[in-house]
């Protein structure tokens, strides 16, 4: 567990770092051309879930999501309990990018009421929503996790 909370803290120091670059840096909701067409940073508040579900809630139910962000990492630890042990790194590397990234996201919420994304991906008229260095980590970590858990089911069924 040492070395997923080694891992989680790292990732929510650059995470915080990179958001506080972007709402120093970005104006809200004004792109700056990084890679021209097909990426941009562009500063969003985002008071929703992942890709802004939940986004038009008011103000005032919005500590709903911020409880939902704690009950999901006190399943990730659950969770975690009973990967570890046998889980190999990709197990422990899956976690630790979950769980860093959800406290990542979970500190603005507390601190902004919503998510500070800046990652504007788009390629011919599709257009990703907004991510942050967190998201990143997250999704990482669920594939991780996705692919860890079908191969041990692989080879308990074989």
């Amino acid at each position: 567990m040492t070395y997923v909370l080694a891992i989680a803290a790292v990732l929510v120091v650059v995470d915080q770092v990179t958001k506080a670059w972007a709402r120093d840096g970005l104006t809200l909701g004004v792109p700056v051309p990084v890679f021209d067409g097909w990426l941009n940073l562009t500063l969003v508040m985002n008071p929703g879930l992942a890709f802004g579900l939940l986004g038009s809630v008011p103000p005032g139910w919005r500590w709903l999501i911020a409880c939902m962000s704690v009950v999901a990492l006190a399943v990730l630890a659950r969770v975690a309990l009973r990967i570890l042990p046998d889980g190999g790194w990709t197990g422990l590397l899956a976690v630790a990018l979950i769980f860093g990234g959800a406290i990542g996201n979970l500190i603005d919420r507390v601190r902004f009421g919503a998510v500070v994304d800046f990652v504007d991906v788009h390629w011919r008229g599709w257009h990703w929503p907004a991510f942050n260095v967190a998201d990143s980590a997250i999704t990482v970590g669920v594939t991780l996790l996705a692919l860890r858990l079908l191969s041990a089911r692989t080879t308990v069924t074989s």
